[in-house]
């Protein structure tokens, strides 16, 4: 990290105009949106605002790596159009703007071969995204329509999903739709299921200790 201050080459978040408002939609959705009287979720929405906020006004570094795309990123285009229809439509329309600068991953070492095709992620702010940050992790996760992602949990990480398009269901206890966020506690364990017909997008926030979000662990529940 040394070497990378020092470089001339080293840029700041406040040289990047696009990942600013892409940070402040992620302000504004966990901001206006509701939290349905639940304490615990208002609080925790106070939470990921005041540490992004935080590493907001530090003008972290921004690390530019060379953008990776996988399959299940073919269903990305109908996902942003589906995003700008709707409620979301703010967040979608700064995500578009750094589509050439996101790395998708799938952040398993042994990812299932019927997920291959189905899922990735891709880390905005945290230790490994483009945004350097040791506080809190934020991206978005990509599903294609009928996905089933199995039981998992990320011990000793609090983390809550809002919904940018597409529906999904998480441990077949209701449907949510764009808007919506579900709240997990360390170490609860879900499984995710997707609609049908379209590709379903999601903002994510994970909040726990530094040393837990520099390896947060992730692997799926034994059957």
């Amino acid at each position: 990290m040394a070497e990378i201050e020092s470089s001339a080459d080293a840029t700041h978040l406040q040289d990047h105009p696009d990942w600013v408002y892409l940070l402040q939609e992620f302000d504004a959705i966990y901001r206006m949106g509701s939290s349905g009287g639940s304490t615990i979720i208002r609080s925790h929405r106070k939470r990921v605002r005041d540490r992004l906020s935080n590493e907001v006004k530090s003008n972290p570094l921004i690390i530019k790596k060379p953008p990776v795309n996988l399959p299940v990123t073919a269903h990305l285009p109908r996902a942003l159009d589906l995003g700008e229809r709707g409620v979301m439509q703010g967040i979608t329309r700064a995500l578009r703007k750094v589509l050439g600068d996101l790395v998708w991953e799938y952040g398993y070492q042994k990812l299932p071969r019927s997920l291959v095709k189905k899922y990735a992620y891709c880390e905005v702010l945290g230790p490994n995204g483009p945004v350097k940050a040791d506080n809190l992790i934020i991206g978005f996760v990509l599903f294609a329509p009928s996905t089933t992602y199995p039981q998992h949990n990320h011990p000793e990480i609090e983390e809550s999903y809002i919904s940018i398009s597409g529906s999904w269901s998480e441990n077949n206890s209701a449907v949510f739709s764009p808007g919506s966020l579900i709240f997990n506690t360390p170490g609860a364990k879900h499984r995710i299921t997707t609609g049908d017909i379209d590709p379903c997008l999601l903002a994510y926030a994970w909040t726990g200790s530094r040393e837990r979000l520099m390896g947060p662990d992730m692997n799926f529940s034994r059957k």
